[in-house]
């Protein structure tokens, strides 16, 4: 079905678009051009291949969770522009 001039007005409308009458007759032959590229790959026998999420295989590596050293409580805190009680002193965020 294709689409019309009217509706490229419409949607220039809903989108908050000024378009030249140059550019209405523009964009309704390219997309209608699209939408019949879209038809002709709707064609296409695609039942034999397999449905990929992603176009190259991927896996998530882990490491293993290793306990190492920590910063001394003054260290951690030493930059803080603010401290109270040990903790990061931030302001409140409503």
């Amino acid at each position: 079905m294709p689409i019309t001039k009217k509706e490229i007005e419409q949607m220039a409308t809903l989108s908050r678009l000024e378009l030249s009458e140059e550019e209405k007759e523009s964009y309704t032959t390219e997309i209608n051009n699209i939408f019949s590229f879209i038809e002709e790959l709707n064609k296409l026998d695609t039942s034999s291949v397999d449905i990929t999420v992603h176009a190259i295989p991927i896996c998530n590596i882990f490491r293993e969770d290793v306990v190492g050293e920590t910063l001394e409580l003054g260290k951690a805190l030493q930059n803080a522009p603010d401290e109270k009680d040990g903790q990061y002193r931030v302001p409140r965020i409503l």
